[in-house]
């Protein structure tokens, strides 16, 4: 009989490593496969609303708590024309879209965009084109969404029906612009040249707003993080947070190694945070740039099944990754990475929101699921609003093909001081054995056991269908409380939620 596995946890209220942002429970739709025509947007299915709005999709994104989402691209954007994108529907055209090869009718744009917004209770970041345009389309994009009124873009959103500005704050600078697959991809020098002037015309309009610049597209990339340090260097004194792009996948069907893959994930966030701090140096600046992690998630499984898909149609099925359980907890290792890097990271996007890799399934004018990772990403949005704390955290660990002392557990804490709440989010990787948790909580006087929420499935490649929810969590954990002490066990292979309350 083997030695049953051990580890401790302290969590101490005192140690805190900053507020969480909520933003950081972000997503995203592209006008990319069926994430809006046929996700969203459905004007015939039994459940659309006045303006086309699968309202069946709106519950299950309000069930996630999704505070911001980013739009409309993405890949996508870098060859869009925004003004296709607005005023009577049937004078709007279908275009070519370079991106992804399809047809893009354009019955959903800017506008449209923000009403779904408002219906699921989420602010929209906004992505400007700076790969076949620039500073023109961008400040007067800006000058359509937020200007109160009484010049011709302003006029003309009033003229559409939008009396209001949208008052969009948060706005992208491109994306992925060092990425050659990119329609007007750029180098370092000539995107922080591009954002560096479309950052100082938008912010003309209103410098309310916050700008992001695009980091390099992935670890990977040969220029990385000399890319970030060359565009911060230029347009440090526009620019409000620098994004991060990252996906992960289990192609060689080693899970060990694939649930290790957050380390990867936490040292780009370490070397990405160093580059912004020693350009702040090197400017002598006050002003420190926060990350914005506006593209992360599983992505592979779909790969094959794209390569057939037939060029210049429209909405077809792309990137529609079917999601086991082992990609949920890996998703939960991710967003327990974002929440630890909580003084930094103050934006993020699950990427993205609707079919297109995606916690949320639907069928056109049909049925609608929760994937697998739906649920590690709901408990952390829900549950994770707050301070994130520090976890003292002392677990066995293990050596994969790519990684060496990676912990069996993965843990942050979340304390939310409004409702005197702290959760405690963990994940056991041992594919075989459960492990023991002793976590130190004295800080936190008076408090008992809410619940203790577990993931879980003896099947690593067990998937949720239309037809039936195989990975869904259970409310039966084994936690006691006593004396500020807790005690769990970790089921092997887990994602774990616990919830205390004073």
């Amino acid at each position: 009989m083997t030695q049953q596995l051990k580890a401790t946890l302290t969590v101490d209220k005192n140690n805190k490593i900053g507020k969480v942002n909520e933003r950081i429970y972000g997503s995203f739709i592209e006008h990319l496969g069926r994430a809006v025509y046929g996700g969203i947007y459905d004007p015939e299915h039994p459940e659309a609303d006045e303006q086309g709005f699968r309202k069946d999709v709106i519950n299950l994104v309000k069930e996630l708590q999704v505070p911001i989402v980013r739009y409309p691209g993405g890949n996508m954007v870098s060859a869009y024309n925004w003004e296709d994108g607005v005023g009577p529907k049937e004078n709007r055209p279908k275009r070519l879209e370079l991106a992804w090869r399809t047809i893009e009718t354009n019955e959903v744009g800017t506008n449209e965009f923000v009403d779904w917004a408002k219906k699921v209770n989420a602010e929209v970041m906004m992505a400007v084109n700076l790969g076949t345009r620039g500073i023109d389309a961008a400040r007067n994009l800006i000058e359509y969404t937020n200007h109160p009124g009484g010049t011709y873009w302003s006029e003309l959103r009033k003229s559409h029906g939008y009396e209001q500005p949208h008052h969009i704050k948060t706005w992208c600078l491109g994306n992925e612009m060092d990425g050659p697959w990119q329609v007007g991809h750029k180098t370092a020098y000539e995107y922080g040249r591009i954002a560096q002037e479309t950052g100082k015309a938008m912010k003309l309009v209103d410098p309310s707003i916050e700008l992001v610049a695009c980091g390099s597209s992935n670890t990977g990339m040969p220029t990385f993080p000399e890319y970030e340090a060359t565009v911060l260097d230029i347009a440090y004194d526009q620019v409000d947070y620098i994004s991060l792009h990252q996906y992960y996948g289990n192609r060689t069907n080693d899970p060990a190694n694939y649930l290790a893959k957050n380390m990867d994930m936490d040292h780009f966030i370490h070397t990405v945070t160093s580059t912004c701090d020693y350009i702040k140096a090197k400017h002598r600046s006050k002003k420190t740039i926060m990350l914005s992690f506006d593209e992360w998630n599983v992505w592979y499984h779909s790969n094959e099944a794209d390569k057939e898909i037939e060029p210049w149609t429209v909405a077809p099925p792309q990137l529609e990754d079917v999601y086991n359980f082992e990609d949920a907890l890996l998703v939960g290792s991710m967003l327990i990475t974002l929440l630890n890097h909580a003084d930094r990271v103050k934006m993020a996007c699950m990427a993205q929101l609707v079919n297109v890799i995606a916690p949320i399934m639907t069928e056109n004018k049909g049925r609608s699921w929760k994937q697998t990772i739906f649920y590690p990403y709901m408990h952390a949005s829900v549950f994770g609003r707050g301070v994130a704390i520090h976890p003292i955290l002392s677990s066995p660990k293990y050596d994969s093909k790519d990684f060496t002392d990676v912990p069996f557990i993965d843990s942050a804490s979340v304390y939310n001081e409004e409702t005197e709440e702290l959760t405690i989010f963990l994940v056991n990787k041992h594919l075989e054995e459960s492990i023991t948790l002793q976590a130190d909580v004295r800080s936190f006087e008076d408090y008992s056991l809410v619940e203790h929420i577990v993931l879980e499935n003896d099947d690593l490649k067990a998937i949720n269908t239309a037809n039936e929810q195989k990975v869904a969590p259970h409310h039966n954990g084994e936690s006691t409380l006593q004396d500020g002490v807790l005690d769990a066990r970790l089921s092997k292979t887990s994602w774990n939620v616990i919830r205390l309350k004073k």
